[in-house]
């Protein structure tokens, strides 16, 4: 590890500088022990916090012919290549590498930028950033590093990541040799075995497999029927608690009744005066033709009067929420829910019947298969996971939104083979998704494919 520069002040304490030099040591050793690129990924832009604080990181990889892309980005388990974001952040690479490439770590801002790149500074990146470039004597540039923080970034910080950046690239540069290397160690070096050993990989590439995908599920009620709230209001109490065994008729909540006993007070009052006003328009009607022409509107006020009476009593007694079938009430902590204000038709809850469970599966897009109804689903469960569940597609949709998780996914229900003895409503686990019969070829392609394609836009 290089000295400290000449001038540079120490930590404010002795702890400091040991518990950093330690910090940094841990993470070079665990940068060079990863396994794979996308888990040094990982390292670079997430656990690198634990050496300098900050907010936003990105790793941009540049590639053979001098351009770059974003990799991965800190607290993002998918980068998505079409993301406005990212689409700005390698423009912003890539003027930053035209403009000066850096050989050390570096303060940028808004204004190192073109003026179209610096007025969408603001939206994406806090105020100060730094650039760390990763370079490898055999290799040159590997790529660089952005980190982005609202505080400025002093040079004790910059020189703590630029040491680091120099472990990550020495990984780097390890985990490449280690792929080009892979079949190096191959025994026998005749040309007749090294021949028969091709033409054996490549008739493997022509067996015909299942195309599968990974996908997490879920055990849902199937039809549940979902509890709306009566009438606009505020919950007052609930008397059930979650995953409770309910009775068709059960209470199961109660509205704030106090806002409909004003009201029924108010139209009480109303009623009575109306009711007064047309009793003494009749007494005078005996002598007063004017008072006898009033009866007709007097006694249509009086009726629409109790109405509004009848209709705040009918209010008071649907305040009341009871269960309209019998099973297990499916709802969030009870306590939310206390004092919280309700519109007419909300969702409060659902009743689910324990016997009836379906699975709900999120696939990735990145990982999406051609299914029809009926596909073969093995479900994992989570608290089992030696003894998968079978299932079919009952529906898919056409048009992936986002998933529970945050990421873009197609959403498939899948009906359960064994309908006597189905898993717990809630349990979770993984659904491998069985689609077409392909060639070990095409299964091996088929992302690098639908890469390229993304690549090239055809």
């Amino acid at each position: 590890m290089k000295p400290l520069p000449s001038g540079m002040a120490p930590s404010s304490t002795a702890e400091a500088q040991l518990f950093g030099l330690s910090t940094l040591v841990q993470l070079v050793k665990r940068a060079r022990h990863a396994q794979s690129m996308q888990e040094l990924a990982f390292i670079t832009v997430n656990e690198t916090h634990s050496l300098v604080p900050y907010r936003q990181a990105v790793l941009w990889r540049r590639d053979r012919h001098g351009k770059g892309r974003v990799t991965a980005l800190s607290g993002v388990p998918v980068v998505e290549r079409n993301a406005p974001f990212v689409l700005w952040l390698e423009r912003v690479f890539a003027g930053l590498d035209d403009k000066a490439p850096a050989a050390a770590a570096r303060p940028v801002v808004a204004g190192d930028l073109a003026p179209a790149l610096a007025q969408e500074w603001a939206e994406w990146l806090p105020a100060n950033a730094v650039l760390v470039p990763l370079i490898s004597p055999p290799q040159g540039a590997l790529g660089a590093l952005l980190f982005a923080r609202e505080p400025p970034w002093n040079e004790a910080e910059r020189y703590l990541l630029q040491e680091t950046a120099d472990g990550y690239a020495h990984a780097w540069v390890g985990l490449t040799r280690r792929r080009r290397t892979l079949f190096g160690g191959l025994p026998g070096r005749r040309r007749l075995l090294r021949l028969a050993i091709a033409a054996a990989l490549i008739a493997c590439l022509w067996l015909p497999i299942t195309l599968t995908a990974l996908a997490p599920a879920e055990v849902t009620p199937f039809e549940p029927t979902v509890v709306r709230a009566p009438l606009d209001g505020v919950v007052d109490r609930f008397v059930i608690q979650p995953n409770e065994v309910v009775k068709e008729g059960q209470l199961l909540l109660e509205l704030d009744p106090r806002a409909i006993e004003n009201k029924l007070e108010v139209a009480a009052k109303a009623l009575a005066v109306a009711e007064a006003e047309y009793r003494q328009a009749a007494q005078q009607a005996v002598f007063d033709d004017k008072s006898r022409a009033q009866l007709a509107i007097l006694k249509g006020r009086t009726d629409q009067r109790r109405a509004d009476m009848v209709y705040a009593k009918s209010l008071l007694d649907r305040i009341h929420v009871t269960a309209t079938r019998g099973g297990i009430a499916l709802l969030d902590n009870p306590n939310d829910w206390i004092g919280r204000p309700v519109t007419i038709g909300e969702r409060l809850l659902e009743i689910a019947d324990p016997a009836q469970a379906e699975l709900e599966i999120w696939l990735p897009v990145a990982d999406a298969i051609s299914l029809e109804p009926g596909a073969r689903i093995d479900f994992f469960l989570n608290v089992a996971p030696d003894a998968p569940l079978s299932a079919t597609v009952r529906q898919a949709n056409y048009q992936a939104t986002l998933s529970p998780g945050g990421v873009l996914a197609y959403r498939l229900k899948a009906e359960l083979a064994d309908k006597t003895r189905p898993p717990r409503i809630g349990l979770r686990g993984t659904a491998k998704v069985h689609g077409d019969p392909v060639t070990l070829f095409y299964y091996l392609i088929r992302r690098p494919l639908a890469a390229a394609r993304q690549l090239v836009g055809y």
